[in-house]
């Protein structure tokens, strides 16, 4: 599982100036980091942590897509551990918005766990950061990813559990994240969806319900930690007759199927699957198990 030339791995330890000033405070901060990437990403205010389960659905995915290239738009540096599902899923988000995102490793930095993901360690090791506690050639064990868990929580503003089962570790992220002081959001599930029953459960003990993608960016914005994000409102002017006709409709329920917006609007489904397309590029409607929803 070696991935890179050691030699490229730095250390810092807590007396050093390059240290995040926001683990210093946190119970238990590890002594020394090692990393391969920009450090200075790890201090900055506007860093909002994403995780969820490595077992998603497609809803999940898209979510944790879409919010981190949203964060990443906005000048957020997007924070996760790198494990299969949501984790991933988030950090490609912010990568695909050309954003910055951190990657905290429950091993040490030359070790690519799970061994598929070495494209996108590679990818944030250029573009972003490779963090770990544990020196190089640390192999994995189970009990190292609930502690570095801390870390991920400890260096950022915010913690957003994305879909999360009862027993899933990013409720450990979100339980680290309420000792800290951290805001804790959770994504609210289907309640007969046993993959979100954490993140009910979550929002239940007091997190902060996503109520739309935006909403993470919008309460950094009003704390000035990052710029404000373009509203619904905007974006809605920016619509053509056709385009404004679908949202409108779909705004109206929820969420529908081509074949109900087609009969709604008395149109072919081979007419609207273009325009649905664009907005779906734009970022205002997604789709997944055969429905199409509002995504802002």
């Amino acid at each position: 599982m070696k991935g890179m030339d050691e030699s490229k791995i730095c250390m810092v330890t807590m007396d050093d100036e390059l240290y995040p000033p926001q683990l210093r405070d946190i119970p238990s901060p590890p002594k020394q980091l090692y990393y391969i990437g920009d450090i200075t990403l790890a201090s900055g205010t506007a860093c909002v942590a994403m995780v969820g389960a490595r077992r998603c659905s497609e809803y999940g995915r898209y979510v944790a897509e879409k919010m981190a290239g949203r964060l990443a738009e906005n000048g957020i540096t997007v924070v996760s551990g790198m494990a299969a599902g949501i984790d991933s899923y988030s950090h490609m988000g912010a990568l695909g918005a050309r954003g910055k995102t951190i990657a905290v490793l429950g091993n040490g930095p030359d070790i690519c766990f799970p061994k598929g993901s070495s494209r996108l360690k590679g990818q944030i090791e250029r573009e972003g950061l490779v963090l770990s506690e544990y020196p190089p050639g640390t192999q994995p064990l189970k009990w190292m990813f609930p502690q570095r868990n801390r870390i991920i929580s400890g260096i950022c503003a915010a913690t957003v559990v994305v879909e999360a089962g009862l027993g899933s570790g990013s409720l450990i992220t979100a339980e680290y994240a309420m000792e800290q002081g951290r805001s804790v959001y959770a994504v609210p599930a289907n309640i007969t969806s046993i993959m979100g029953l954490g993140c009910n459960r979550l929002i239940q003990d007091g997190a902060i319900p996503v109520a739309v993608i935006d909403d993470v960016v919008c309460d950094l914005a009003s704390s000035g930690l990052c710029k404000k994000a373009e509203g619904p409102s905007s974006i809605m002017k920016q619509l053509g007759r056709d385009e404004t006709e679908i949202y409108n409709y779909i705004l109206s329920f929820g969420e529908t199927s081509m074949e109900n917006l087609a009969k709604a609007l008395k149109k072919e489904a081979k007419e609207l699957i273009p325009i649905v397309t664009i907005l779906e590029m734009k970022g205002i409607l997604g789709s997944g198990l055969g429905k199409i929803f509002i995504a802002k």
